[in-house]
């Protein structure tokens, strides 16, 4: 199947909604990273989105809605949900939310829980494509399973470990600002937990709700929430975190200073964040071994640091992202 990429305004918008409408799978822009994108209520269109990635089916997806309202069709959310959806929703913020009886989400979605993992984004064309399909979007990252997740549409359509020829189209907006993807947050004995930290700093939502967040280490072969595997958005070459210099045959990403690899010269989190993924496939094409500077480990950083040591870890034979 050829992959079709199409341009974000209202013709591709719309030649994307109806693929969807199809059961085909496209990718789509967001702010964190493009997702690979099916109708959530078609059991078929969400297996072909596992089948396009090689992702484990015990791994559940992103739901992606337009709005609060459309939310709320889906899951129950709780008063704390509720402060953290209107605080920032639309935007870089996934919530696990008890899933309705009546949701009509395909349950691959959910790998068979209880719970739905929901976002809105805030890009304006994953809205504009959410409304003119007028329905719920499961999107994980449109990459092969454990592979560097897409932050253009060249990247979604890369030979290694992209998606060309296995999924109908992508919808291509340009690079995305964020660069890692959402924050995930769940409840654990009724206590906001941090289940992946993400393109919203933890810090920011510990503000919003009036106290710190809970912190959840997942089993990594039962996830509850996407992103929990140990290892993926990983890069061909072995990874090196922590280095503040590079060894003889590695490629050096460094942070705080200029070069050719560099997350940020003047060591902005923001922009560290949005260059991460497209740092470590360019870098990964040079063919050696990779070697990355410290990162703080707070604010974006800490989103950073997850993706590193997930990246940096021992290769399983299945894996996940987004």
């Amino acid at each position: 199947m050829q992959t079709l990429r199409l341009a974000s305004d209202e013709t591709g918008i719309a030649q994307a909604a109806k693929l969807l409408r199809q059961g085909q799978t496209v990718a789509i822009p967001t702010e964190t990273v493009y997702g690979l994108a099916g109708d959530a209520r078609n059991g078929a269109a969400v297996a072909a989105i596992y089948a396009a990635k090689g992702r484990p089916s015990f791994n559940p997806l992103i739901v992606h809605v337009a709005d609060l309202t459309a939310a709320r069709r889906i899951a129950h959310l709780p008063p704390q949900a509720m402060e953290l959806a209107q605080a920032f929703w639309p935007g870089a913020l996934t919530l696990v939310l008890p899933l309705r009886a009546d949701s009509g989400i395909a349950s691959l979605v959910t790998a068979g829980l209880d719970t739905v993992a929901i976002r809105v984004p805030a890009a304006q064309a994953a809205q504009a494509l959410l409304r003119a399909f007028d329905g719920p979007l499961a999107a994980p990252s449109a990459n092969a399973s454990g592979r560097i997740s897409p932050t253009t549409a060249d990247h979604v359509l890369d030979p290694d470990g992209g998606l060309d020829t296995r999924i109908a189209a992508v919808l291509d907006a340009g690079p995305c600002p964020v660069g890692v993807e959402s924050t995930i947050i769940g409840w654990h004995q009724d206590r906001a937990t941090l289940l992946r930290p993400g393109g919203i700093p933890a810090e920011a939502i510990e503000a919003a709700l009036g106290h710190r967040l809970d912190h959840h280490q997942a089993d990594p072969d039962t996830p509850t929430a996407p992103g929990q595997l140990s290892s993926h958005y990983a890069p061909n070459a072995a990874l090196r975190l922590n280095a503040e210099t590079a060894l003889p045959g590695e490629t050096h990403i460094t942070f705080g200073r200029p070069g050719p690899f560099s997350l940020s010269p003047t060591g902005d989190l923001t922009e560290a964040a949005a260059h991460l993924f497209d740092l470590l496939r360019r870098a990964d094409r040079e063919g050696r071994a990779i070697a990355v500077a410290p990162i703080p480990d707070h604010g974006l950083g800490t989103a950073i640091n997850d993706r590193l040591r997930r990246a940096a870890a021992p290769r399983q034979a299945s894996s996940s992202s987004k």
